[in-house]
């Protein structure tokens, strides 16, 4: 006898949305006690004011007023009232919105109330008749993001061709002519589209790598021509210092040279009009004419014996042309070796230290 008045004490003395012991207990004109805390945030989430457990519409948000009595006996009954706590739930689920304290598991969310609930404060909502009325679907976090602003209606279809979510009510009005499919389909639809794109980026992200070696190779190998022709310039440098000073030793002998060249072009001159007249003297078929002439061309005119004389070109010049066919030779290996392999293009060409030959650095062969 004494459970029974324990258990009727405790649902006298219990809040039907919290169902917990009252907290600050008011009642609302059709008599039904709540604690403030809970009614009020009921309404603040409500477009149209009614009492959670009767379902009574008012006009205009009630004035609620103190249960004094109801506060008295809560205060004396003390703590003996109180629902038995729940687990702790994981942080990834969806917590109950009407929990004080330690909040647990949500398992069903309801689209009228806009809240989620325990299996303690679902109660309610499979007990008292207008909230069972209520749609109650599987608990959802945000449940005013998930609602439709114009038709405060669930948003559970997809219009395609303005790509937003609707609610029922939308797919008669604004989105009547569009192709509107469920959520979880047009879901399916993205996650294989997302898939594609997880797919591509990964190749999209190599293309540009080897675009970027692509670009330094190319840098490199510009580099590479401008070290070949610094070398190159520094050789042409090096041969034409020594060229100016094999030129320089030129001119002291140059009236030398200009003398003997004069004197050869004279005997050159005269030789060419013994030449001319001996021609002539062939022809001729008069004998007496012939024998006249023969007898002047009998003895040449004077000339040098040139045999005697050398002119040489100073040793220094055939050094340059050696170095520079060498020159030659190797730039035409180098071009064959780029030719074959050319991620090695262009190995750096090192001048001797005497400045007149040309090889490849060490370790680099053509």
């Amino acid at each position: 006898m004494a459970a029974a008045n324990t258990s009727c004490s405790e649902e006298n003395f219990s809040c039907s949305i919290c169902l917990d012991v009252f907290n600050s207990p008011v009642t609302t004109a059709c008599g039904h006690n709540f604690c403030r805390t809970c009614i009020t945030k009921f309404w603040d989430e409500q477009v149209k004011y009614k009492c959670p457990v009767c379902n009574k519409l008012f006009d205009t948000r009630p004035d609620l007023q103190v249960n004094t009595l109801l506060t008295e006996m809560v205060d004396r009954f003390g703590t003996s009232v109180r629902v038995k706590e729940q687990p702790c739930v994981e942080p990834a689920e969806v917590l109950c919105d009407f929990c004080t304290g330690t909040q647990l598991k949500a398992v069903k969310s309801c689209l009228v109330c806009l809240i989620s609930y325990c299996p303690t404060h679902l109660e309610p909502h499979q007990r008292v008749a207008g909230l069972k009325k209520h749609r109650l679907v599987e608990p959802m976090d945000r449940l005013e993001d998930r609602m439709c602003k114009k038709h405060n209606q669930l948003l559970e279809l997809f219009c395609r061709t303005e790509q937003v979510s609707v609610c029922q009510f939308c797919t008669e009005t604004d989105h009547k002519s569009h192709p509107v499919v469920p959520l979880k389909e047009e879901y399916e639809v993205k996650t294989a589209q997302l898939g594609k794109i997880e797919a591509k980026v990964p190749r999209m992200i190599q293309e540009r790598k080897l675009k970027i070696q692509e670009i330094k190779e190319a840098d490199r190998q510009i580099a590479d021509v401008a070290q070949v022709l610094n070398v190159l310039i520094s050789y042409v440098e090096k041969w034409w210092d020594d060229f100016n000073e094999i030129r320089e030793n030129r001119i002291s002998t140059e009236k030398q040279t200009e003398d003997l060249i004069k004197e050869l072009e004279r005997e050159i001159e005269d030789l060419t009009n013994r030449s001319s007249v001996v021609k002539q003297l062939s022809h001729t078929k008069d004998h007496l004419h012939f024998l006249q002439a023969f007898r002047s061309l009998k003895d040449p005119p004077p000339t040098r014996d040139w045999t005697s004389v050398e002119v040489r070109p100073p040793s220094s010049i055939g050094t340059f042309w050696r170095s520079l066919d060498q020159l030659k030779e190797t730039l035409n290996m180098d071009t064959a070796y780029v030719t074959m392999d050319p991620d090695t293009a262009h190995p750096k060409l090192i001048p001797s230290e005497d400045g007149k030959r040309v090889h490849h650095r060490r370790g680099m062969k053509p």
